[in-house]
């Protein structure tokens, strides 16, 4: 198990790389899938964000989290067992840092859904239907919510050096 982490914010993002290590190996655990797999995570900010939104998704907007899968779905992923790599994550630290404040948790907590939410679309769920949301999203709270509770914000300056 491998995450590749790239910074090009000027805020101290290495806070968070056991907790992604963490979180993977759950995952992958949860998933019995090979704990062979590698994966990029880019700290970015909300232009960035939305230069890649713009440019690759044709959504003319910044957003929290953009995943780049090597596979496009669970049944391609499932095929294609020596794909070591999951692909890449873009996680835009300015919305984590409002999500944290809106929904009133960590911003521990948000950047750990963030890298969750993107990992889980690299591994092939989505949710674009109602049973797929339920799927996804339940996975989410199995796995993330041991490990980095819903807790009221305590840490919303973590990593943040603006």
């Amino acid at each position: 198990m491998q995450i590749s982490f790239f910074n090009r914010t000027n805020a101290d993002m290495h806070v968070y790389e056991q907790d992604f290590l963490t979180i993977m190996e759950k995952t992958l655990d949860t998933l019995q899938l090979s704990q062979d797999q590698i994966i990029s995570v880019t700290f970015v900010r909300s232009r960035e964000i939305h230069v890649l939104n713009r440019d690759y998704r044709g959504i003319d907007r910044p957003t929290d989290v953009i995943s780049f899968a090597i596979q496009d779905d669970l049944e391609e992923f499932e095929l294609v067992e020596e794909c070591k790599d999951l692909g890449d994550l873009f996680i835009n630290i300015n919305y984590a840092k409002r999500q944290a404040i809106a929904y009133g948790h960590s911003l521990r907590r948000e950047m750990c859904f963030l890298f969750l939410h993107g990992l889980l679309h690299c591994l092939g769920y989505d949710h674009q239907t109602k049973q797929q949301e339920e799927e996804m999203f339940g996975l989410q709270n199995q796995i993330l919510d041991p490990l980095v509770p819903r807790q009221v914000r305590d840490d919303t300056s973590k990593g943040e050096n603006e």
